[in-house]
């Protein structure tokens, strides 16, 4: 093999991620391996990919809506997945920031909880 090749040990070595997530991505066709065998090795392709999932991830994206930007990246263009990387990010924010307001919201409450509840055992 060509040494830009990852093995499936390497990939998940490099990626922090176990054998059994490696075979999910790969079972629901994220990925597809260069097999040899039993063999699979991962190209360049394959690496720039498992960014995406693990980035997309990390933001809070579901698996499919990931699987959308893969299949509009291969099919239609860098610049149509950027377009749609925008417009879903626009819609992801808007969540995130919904949330931590939410959040926000509840330390403010737990914090008077909590505070009146001390007053309490104090006097």
């Amino acid at each position: 093999m060509t040494d830009d090749l990852l093995s499936f040990k390497d990939m998940c070595a490099r990626f922090d991620v176990t054998p059994r997530t490696l075979r999910y991505y790969e079972y629901i066709e994220l990925l597809q391996p260069h097999k040899e065998g039993r063999a699979r090795f991962y190209g360049p392709r394959e690496v720039r990919r498992m960014e995406v999932i693990l980035r997309g991830k990390r933001f809070g994206f579901s698996l499919e809506e990931i699987r959308q930007w893969l299949i509009l990246s291969q099919s239609q263009g860098a610049e149509a997945e950027r377009r749609s990387i925008v417009d879903i990010a626009d819609r992801k924010l808007g969540e995130l920031v919904r949330q931590r307001e939410a959040l926000d919201r509840a330390i403010v409450d737990l914090r008077a909880m909590r505070d009146e509840a001390a007053r309490t055992l104090q006097g």
